[in-house]
């Protein structure tokens, strides 16, 4: 039976002071922090990851809405060089029952003329049409929309022009064609 021996006087208080066996709460709080400060480390990360996923994510999708996009831009620019081409204003020219220039003339501001104009050849009249024609006609058809022609009517239908009427004798040329109500 090994006991302790007591102490006494002096030695008694400064006993008092130091602990008789180590603490296990000293270590707790300690090890509860560590614990904490890695758990919270591990969940930033995953939430980080997390961010950067998604953002991934949206730079995707936002790149190919870039490359549809300009897809469609490249395909608008064809269209729109197919009807600037010299041959397609031509034809465009023709249909309207425009005809080439001849030589211009140019007046000097003291009012002299420069070169020697020339009229610009003339067309059959049979083959000038009225303005009520040209109406029908679009400036410049868009490529496969759903608005410019009406349901189960194909695309060329609305190109195609109507000549005019021959007139009957003794019946005026302006009497055949139809009028635009306000013109």
């Amino acid at each position: 039976m090994s006991r302790k021996p007591r102490l006494k006087g002096r030695a008694a208080r400064l006993a008092r002071l130091f602990p008789a066996r180590p603490r296990q709460a000293a270590r707790t709080p300690f090890v509860l922090l560590v614990v904490l400060l890695l758990g919270g480390g591990l969940i930033g990360l995953l939430v980080l990851n997390s961010a950067l996923s998604e953002g991934s994510f949206t730079m995707d999708d936002l790149q190919k809405d870039t490359k549809s996009l300009t897809d469609e831009e490249q395909a608008l620019q064809r269209d729109i060089d197919s009807y600037s081409a010299p041959d397609a204003l031509q034809r465009r020219a023709r249909e309207l029952g425009m005809v080439p220039g001849g030589d211009p003339a140019f007046l000097d501001p003291n009012g002299t003329v420069k070169g020697v104009p020339s009229a610009a050849a003339l067309r059959s009249p049979a083959a000038v049409r009225p303005p009520e024609a040209l109406a029908t006609l679009p400036a410049f058809p868009s490529a496969g929309t759903a608005t410019d022609t009406a349901p189960g009517a194909s695309p060329t239908a609305d190109a195609a022009v109507p000549e005019p009427a021959a007139t009957a004798p003794g019946v005026s040329p302006t009497a055949a064609t139809p009028t635009t109500p306000g013109r």
